[in-house]
């Protein structure tokens, strides 16, 4: 019996579906283990591999099967999603707190996964395999809880407590409704919230219809919207982590997309320190706004002639 056929039995007794006990799910597990051919079972280690360069390079090298690079994703949210849902792989465990869209990015095998796959083959394995099944709804439970204490809660203008899924880029966000908008942005209300996780955490759908917004481009908007009513001014403001800020090329899509709101516009990149503002200063499009959270009272204009205001 091969590795790869191997692997799939260990799937099905570990409790996953037979969607997930195909080929690449197997191998998927092969790299998680670090596991070739000629290895037992019993030396399986646990290493810490991002999709393309570990996973995939992994499958590539070792079992010279070779998936087209766009396969990545059917990895990741065929594969290895419904792996962390089962308790067989860990997300990030090395840096819990990243985004869910930084280019670092990791799984790694389960501690609880990995204990009982090494016996797989003994005496012992059919005992726990039957235990790791039967405690799967334990482990995800305290999976779920340790999730939802690190949650970063943000209070609206209106005082509802939403709880933002843990990492850096949503911290920032946090800081720009509790911060940002009261110093900058005092009399505004919060029109959209978006979230690492689920994009569409917040969203007031019938001002968005009203002033012009389309509502069905949730993706295209940016991390957070305010928009003053009184003014007529619109914020639109994107949080920067790891993914990049307000270019020329991001305000010709938003200027785009917001053809029939007739709101005066004032682009935003928010950061979270100085060091990260420097980063990405070269890629910044004139006539926007610099927030940087670890300075909240202060604003750096790239906009010539004119302080904070729509063009």
């Amino acid at each position: 019996m091969s590795k790869i056929e191997e692997a799939q039995i260990i799937l099905k007794e570990l409790g996953l579906p037979k969607s997930q006990q195909n080929e690449v799910s197997a191998l998927t597990l092969l790299a998680l283990c670090n596991i070739s051919e000629s290895e037992d079972w019993m030396n399986a280690k646990k290493l810490s591999l991002g999709v393309s360069k570990g996973i995939m390079n992994f499958i590539t090298n070792i079992y010279k099967k070779n998936y087209a690079p766009n396969t990545r994703e059917t990895i990741r949210r065929q594969v290895l999603h419904q792996f962390v849902q089962a308790r067989i792989a860990d997300y990030n465990p090395d840096i819990p707190d990243l985004p869910v869209n930084s280019p670092k990015a990791h799984y790694a095998i389960s501690s609880e996964a990995l204990s009982v796959i090494k016996s797989f083959g003994t005496a012992e394995w059919k005992n726990n395999a039957e235990n790791f099944r039967d405690t799967i709804q334990n482990l995800e439970n305290k999976y779920a809880k340790r999730r939802d204490i690190e949650r970063v809660p943000v209070v609206l203008p209106n005082g509802e407590i939403l709880h933002l899924s843990p990492g850096k880029h949503n911290e920032v966000q946090a800081a720009i409704v509790e911060q940002f908008r009261p110093y900058f942005a005092e009399n505004s209300t919060l029109l959209y919230l978006g979230d690492t996780e689920f994009k569409n955490l917040y969203s007031d759908n019938d001002t968005l219809q009203k002033i012009g917004i389309p509502i069905n481009q949730h993706s295209k908007l940016p991390d957070v919207v305010l928009y003053d009513k009184d003014k007529n001014w619109l914020y639109l403001i994107e949080a920067v982590t790891s993914h990049g800020p307000v270019s020329p090329k991001r305000v010709f899509e938003l200027e785009k997309m917001l053809e029939n709101c007739p709101a005066g516009r004032i682009f935003v990149t928010a950061f979270p320190d100085f060091k990260e503002f420097k980063k990405w200063s070269a890629q910044i499009a004139w006539e926007t706004e610099i927030w940087i959270s670890e300075m909240p009272n202060h604003m750096i204009h790239f906009n010539g002639d004119r302080f904070i205001g729509p063009r």
